[in-house]
């Protein structure tokens, strides 16, 4: 099996480039789905309104997919916790994240901790303490099929242009904390 993460901050786009990777061929595995499918939600927490999640069962279960040869990418904002040949992190700017979250009702408490979290780069900083190769995507201002495409030529080894380090919001700072 070769299993790819497509990772990223709550409302970067995860869901939404699966499907439509889903809809071009790919078996890309809709992470929240499959952690409740697969009984590994745990007990939530209050205070921060998430579920928790053992990572370890869940890479478990993700290495016991049939090893057929073909690529799974497994979309969800703790894949790159998860044994893969390569991370591929959504990055997008604090302002339109924000917009996402608040449009899915999050509080503010909770499109704060997850702004902070994208300009602080957290994600790909975790991503990056692995051994496993990692590419970012702006997909700021792309549409769904460019952030696909985008992904696609990542799979396809073209990856010189998604080297990390192109993203920066630092500038957003002084707002957000």
């Amino acid at each position: 099996m070769t299993l790819y993460a497509l990772t990223g901050t709550p409302g970067s786009g995860k869901t939404t480039v699966g499907a439509e990777l889903r809809a071009r061929g790919y078996d890309a595995i809709d992470g929240k789905k499959y952690i409740i499918d697969n009984g590994l939600l745990g007990e939530l927490d209050a205070e921060r309104d998430t579920h928790e999640v053992d990572l370890d069962a869940l890479n478990d279960s993700l290495s016991g997919l049939a090893s057929d040869g073909s690529e799974h990418i497994f979309e969800s904002h703790l894949s790159h916790f998860m044994d893969c040949r390569a991370i591929i992190v959504l990055r997008c700017s604090p302002d339109v994240l924000a917009e996402r979250l608040r449009a899915r009702g999050y509080s503010e408490a909770k499109v704060r901790e997850n702004v902070q979290s994208e300009i602080l780069d957290v994600i790909l900083c975790e991503a990056s303490e692995s051994d496993i190769p990692v590419y970012e995507v702006d997909c700021t201002s792309m549409t769904v099929s460019r952030t696909a495409d985008a992904v696609e030529a990542i799979l396809k080894g073209e990856v010189a242009y998604y080297l990390p380090g192109r993203t920066d919001w630092s500038e957003e700072m002084e707002r957000w904390f």
